[in-house]
């Protein structure tokens, strides 16, 4: 209920998918930057068991992926961690988690978070005419990279964000944890702390 007794009040929730392997400020920088401009409520970050475009991205386990996302963010009250991904296990296909969260929050306004170079793919995705009945998307601008149109697909809302320019790859930190290279500066520390304990991508 809401103050006044006028029933629920309709939340804006923005979900931000990845396999997060490792975390890093780009992801982080990126949930700010929509989670203020498009004044969210709530924040899912969403790690996927297995991201079906990039099927050899995810080196770590899940339990390592998201005890370092919950390093990253468990003190910021702004952004939340869903592991429906990972407990469903398999190729994480966003129609399935879509429909998981329209469940969760029939009533509230959904926003699937992606990057601008994702739009000319999305005709690609799984079930793509049906997920853009139930959710709507924000894509990521960044400075000096204009995001190429996404084709065309009934009934599909697209919404732009601002991006921040933040060059950061995950291959990249991978190859430096490596290289034994200093993870610092890219990577939130408490989540450093977890891949130097684990020994993760040596």
């Amino acid at each position: 209920m809401d103050l006044f007794g006028h029933g629920e009040v309709c939340v804006k929730i923005g979900f931000l998918g990845g396999s997060f392997d490792p975390v890093h400020f780009g992801h982080l920088i990126a949930a700010q930057d929509v989670y203020e401009q498009h004044k969210m409520d709530r924040l899912f970050l969403v790690p996927a068991a297995q991201a079906p475009l990039k099927p050899q991205e995810t080196q770590s386990s899940a339990a390592d992926r998201l005890a370092m996302l919950r390093a990253a963010v468990e003190w910021d009250s702004r952004f939340e961690i869903s592991d429906y991904e990972l407990r469903k296990g398999g190729t994480s296909y966003t129609i399935d988690s879509v429909r998981y969260f329209r469940e969760q929050f029939p009533n509230d306004d959904l926003y699937w978070i992606i990057g601008g170079d994702q739009l000319p793919k999305m005709h690609l995705w799984k079930d793509i005419e049906i997920l853009a009945t139930l959710i709507k998307f924000i894509f990521l601008e960044r400075p000096g990279h204009p995001a190429k149109a996404a084709p065309t697909i009934p009934g599909l809302r697209l919404l732009r964000c601002d991006g921040h320019l933040v060059e950061i790859s995950s291959t990249e930190l991978r190859q430096r944890a490596r290289n034994g290279l200093s993870l610092d500066y890219f990577i939130p520390h408490k989540a450093i702390v977890h891949i130097r304990e684990k020994q993760l991508y040596r």
